[in-house]
């Protein structure tokens, strides 16, 4: 299914969620997938690195996100930045084209979904959610933070040092927006937004540069009303408020018992719709890159959140590092009944 087309963003979201049936499901966390079928991520690229090793796998796990209910695919550019394909050897161009294939990939899996859905391949279901062939879905194009290409844990912590500033910031991002705002997705999505100063540079660059699709501002938290440098959360939201681009506020990659406070946070300072995906409660080492698991919770126990997260007023819900299609297979169960 296609969705409509509307001229200004809020009406883009709006419409969405309405064919959506009033709420969407975005997909979950994608390193976890691509190591589980069998690829080796440790490197600065991240994910990224299938682009140039295995796009094979990354359309795989797309089209396992669509197949368990997922209204929302993001690309696999989330560590993918000119900057860090050129320190692999890449030019400016190649590195372009990198980013663009992230977009055309997650664009193929949904296509192939849709020729799946049509020629009967696989069951659709018949628990009252809504079937293959009338199922909205978007390709997101995912920008990561300027931490995330550091690839040191900073990302985690917000916190660049002062040599880093607004300029720096606009500077690093702006071609890699531009391009994949030009890639053929159906909006951006600027993810694990650690610090108000991001978001302000992000902000500015879609006016600056007259991007034509609508995005998302998604934050991740250290507590229930701080994002990960210590700002508050209703400050980084506002950023997004005043930003006509911007379509969506919410949070990623941040512990589950977070989440319901600072959806009521976010709601005292816009009313654009907001979305969560949060992990599932794991801690990231950033000095040995790992995850720590001993504050993981169950896919179950992640689902049994959702529930109070609608009603609390998020519209957009899915995973984020650790979750699985088994978690937003049950997360479309549940928005499903609502």
């Amino acid at each position: 299914m296609v969705l409509k087309t509307v001229d200004h963003p809020s009406a883009f979201m709006k419409s969405f969620l309405s064919q959506c049936g009033g709420s969407a499901v975005i997909d979950g966390g994608l390193a976890t997938e691509l190591e589980r079928h069998g690829a080796n991520l440790n490197d600065p690229l991240w994910s990224a690195k299938c682009l140039i090793s295995s796009p094979h796998l990354i359309r795989r796990v797309h089209l396992d996100y669509l197949e368990a209910g997922a209204n929302i695919i993001i690309s696999s550019s989330y560590q993918a930045t000119l900057q860090g394909f050129e320190a692999k050897g890449f030019s400016k161009k190649e590195g372009e084209s990198l980013l663009e294939k992230s977009v055309k990939i997650a664009r193929e899996a949904r296509d192939l979904y849709y020729e799946n859905a049509t020629n009967g391949s696989w069951d659709i279901s018949t628990d009252g959610m809504l079937t293959p062939k009338n199922r909205p879905v978007l390709v997101a194009a995912s920008v990561g933070s300027y931490g995330a290409y550091l690839a040191d844990g900073s990302e985690y912590s917000g916190v660049y040092g002062d040599n880093i500033g607004l300029e720096t910031l606009k500077d690093f991002h702006r071609r890699r927006v531009r391009v994949l705002a030009e890639s053929g997705a159906d909006l951006i999505a600027f993810e694990t937004i650690p610090n108000k100063l991001e978001a302000q540079a992000y902000a500015a660059l879609l006016e600056e540069e007259g991007i034509n699709i609508p995005a998302w501002f998604s934050f991740s938290c250290k507590d229930g009303t701080h994002v990960a440098n210590g700002d508050s959360i209703e400050d980084c939201a506002f950023v997004a408020n005043s930003c006509d681009r911007v379509v969506g506020v919410g949070i990623n990659c941040t512990p589950p018992r977070y989440i319901h406070g600072l959806i009521q946070s976010i709601q005292t300072v816009t009313n654009k719709p907001i979305l969560v995906y949060p992990n599932n409660g794991e801690t990231y080492d950033g000095n040995k890159k790992e995850w720590v698991p001993s504050t993981g919770i169950a896919d179950v126990d992640f689902v049994s959140y959702v529930g109070k997260w609608r009603e609390a007023g998020a519209s957009l819900i899915g995973g984020c590092c650790r979750t699985t299609p088994n978690t937003i297979r049950a997360i479309s169960k549940i928005l499903s009944k609502n």
